[in-house]
């Protein structure tokens, strides 16, 4: 399965443990949270007031 913006933090996660060191970066420290569990990239990066073409291209997946 591809990881995009629309997957969760959690699949993320799952798929590469190294992008808790980028989304911590990011100011994203709540990785564990459940709210992270269900929410996607995408939506992340909103509630933070974060580019998402930044966090996407930072993490090496697509938007």
């Amino acid at each position: 399965m591809a990881i995009t913006a629309d997957s969760t933090i959690l699949e993320l996660l799952q798929a590469k443990p190294e992008a808790a060191e980028v989304l911590m970066r990011f100011g994203m420290g709540c990785l564990g949270c459940a709210i992270g569990r269900g929410e996607s990239i995408r939506q992340a990066a909103a509630a933070h007031g974060i580019p998402l073409d930044e966090l996407v291209a930072a993490l090496g997946i697509q938007e």
